[in-house]
């Protein structure tokens, strides 16, 4: 049976992330998939903001032009304008990315083992022994830690016995190519009820790539035919006829906060597995490259030590102060069902007064603590690149 220091099953971001920091740093990994390669089935829009940016060296040709301007819509497509002076937000072409990511793991030794099913893991003497299957056959390898960065409903957190999400909104975008920009980049974000219970319809331009997308409570409306819906509605602001729909992405986005028991002995939960994603704007890219980048940082320091004690560190109960605000203000456009209700709110927001709160939501950059000033006081994002 082969063995490994680390086994992570996942390679969206937050797998290929705390893999390539790992590889970099010559700890034996394995990264399993169920897919043939990263760049199929991606789920996020992929929306970087700056704090990412700023702090970590995303490749310049993986992301799309800089978007600087925002336009919320309420229930009667009344519309607030904001405008920041500084590059806010970027798309990035993930399948890109995703492939980069991989080709640098790979590089630097990291074994890819794509195309298999997680079954399972167990403990033993060494750590873990993770079972996989594929087609008719199987496979089973050990590692000293096994690190979920399996998705939503991750079946890592409960085969190691962390805490499972709980609450989760599900969104469904269409994906189209060579859409002819007229005006700035822009993210149109709309709030309604009906297209979206519970958080909201987007349309998001950079001049390349446009997505049209809608999210909310799964048992609150049909995805699929909201959608179709909102695609029509949708041409009012972007020329679709003229690009190309090249993907329909979709998935749960955890709205809960941060998990708090995310680590143990045998490994521990990255990304959407670990609920890191901001439960008021669903955003979780800037989250996920910080966590991930701790992760591999708490994971390094275990195996170079040989204590796995030191996997408690990587606690969710560090984070979760920050996220208070934000559950309750989840709780709220849960609570506010009503069209009635959001247009009320929507005309509050356009006041000047609290226009500058709607301007802080979309712009500020308290989406995820600072890891390196709050835990580990030695390493910043830049360094985390490359650990």
């Amino acid at each position: 049976m082969e063995h490994f220091d680390v086994v992570i099953v996942g390679a969206g971001l937050a797998g290929l992330q705390c893999a390539r920091l790992l590889a970099k740093e010559g700890v034996r990994v394995c990264l399993a998939d169920r897919k043939r390669s990263p760049a199929e089935s991606v789920h996020t829009t992929g929306i970087f903001v700056r704090r990412s940016l700023e702090d970590f060296d995303l490749p310049e040709d993986c992301l799309g032009q800089a978007v600087r301007h925002v336009t919320l819509y309420s229930p009667a497509r009344r519309s607030l304008m904001l405008e920041s002076t500084h590059d806010e937000f970027r798309i990035g072409r993930m399948g890109k990315l995703y492939m980069r990511y991989l080709d640098e793991c790979v590089a630097d030794g990291a074994r890819w083992l794509p195309y298999v099913r997680y079954a399972g893991c167990e403990s033993d003497q060494l750590g873990s022994i993770v079972r996989f299957e594929s087609g008719q056959n199987s496979l089973s390898v050990s590692a000293r830690y096994v690190v979920g960065a399996d998705g939503a409903r991750s079946s890592v957190a409960r085969d190691l016995c962390l805490d499972q999400n709980s609450e989760w909104i599900v969104g469904v975008e269409d994906v189209f190519r060579n859409v002819p920009l007229e005006g700035e980049p822009r993210f149109h974000c709309f709030l309604d009820p009906g297209l979206a219970p519970g958080y909201l319809a987007w349309i998001v331009q950079d001049g390349e790539e446009v997505h049209v997308g809608v999210g909310g409570y799964a048992e609150r409306f049909s995805p699929q035919a909201a959608l179709e819906e909102f695609r029509i509605e949708a041409a009012r602001f972007v020329d679709l006829s003229k690009g190309e729909r090249v993907e329909r992405r979709g998935g749960r986005i955890p709205v809960g906060g941060i998990l708090e028991r995310i680590a143990n002995e045998r490994g521990l939960l990255v990304g959407d597995a670990a609920g890191a994603v901001s439960p008021l704007t669903a955003g979780g890219l800037d989250p996920c490259l910080r966590l991930s980048s701790y992760a591999a940082h708490t994971i390094i320091e275990s195996l170079s030590t040989e204590n796995p004690s030191l996997m408690g560190n990587y606690n969710g109960n560090l984070f979760r102060s920050r996220f208070v605000s934000r559950i309750w203000m989840r709780r709220l456009m849960s609570w506010m069902g009503s069209a009635a209700m959001i247009e009320a709110g929507c005309a509050v927001a356009r006041l000047p007064i609290f226009k500058s709160l709607a301007w802080h939501v979309f712009f500020g950059r308290g989406s995820f603590p600072d890891i390196e000033q709050k835990v580990a006081p030695a390493l910043s994002p830049r360094v985390t690149t490359a650990i």
